[in-house]
């Protein structure tokens, strides 16, 4: 069943809010959370090989096979976790990525603001007290 012209005006502000509070969490709710499957299968095969290896190592006391095999199945480990980096480019605002999501400044984007005079100064308790201050200061919010 289809929504309601008016359901579907009320989503749209939903996700504009969402995007403008909270961008990290909206591009994690957008994305599609598939892997691409031969980078799992290319994983999964450089760990078997690596196990054999590290096996063979060390059944026939070869030190340096066993070290090629566990170093093999743990690059095979690391290239199954870390996913393929998207081009980003440094905003004013923030980090937009290639599909047009916005995500919070990062590095030089945070350290032009901080010689700028707009960034936040200080460490963790400093950003502690200043969300502490901003609560207080809109009601408890």
């Amino acid at each position: 069943m289809p929504l309601s012209e008016y359901e579907q005006r009320v989503l749209e502000q939903m996700e504009r809010a969402l995007t403008s509070d909270d961008p990290r969490l909206a591009n994690t709710l957008q994305s599609t959370g598939r892997g691409n499957a031969l980078r799992y299968v290319l994983s999964g095969a450089g760990v078997v090989v690596g196990l054999l290896l590290l096996v063979v190592g060390a059944a026939t006391s070869r030190t340096w096979l066993g070290a090629i095999g566990f170093v093999l199945m743990f690059a095979g480990v690391v290239f199954a976790f870390l996913g393929p980096r998207k081009k980003q480019q440094e905003g004013p605002v923030g980090v937009v990525g290639e599909d047009g999501t916005v995500q919070p400044p990062t590095g030089a984007a945070r350290k032009a603001r901080k010689r700028q005079g707009g960034g936040r100064s200080g460490g963790f308790l400093a950003r502690l007290e200043e969300r502490w201050e901003n609560r207080r200061n809109q009601g408890g919010r």
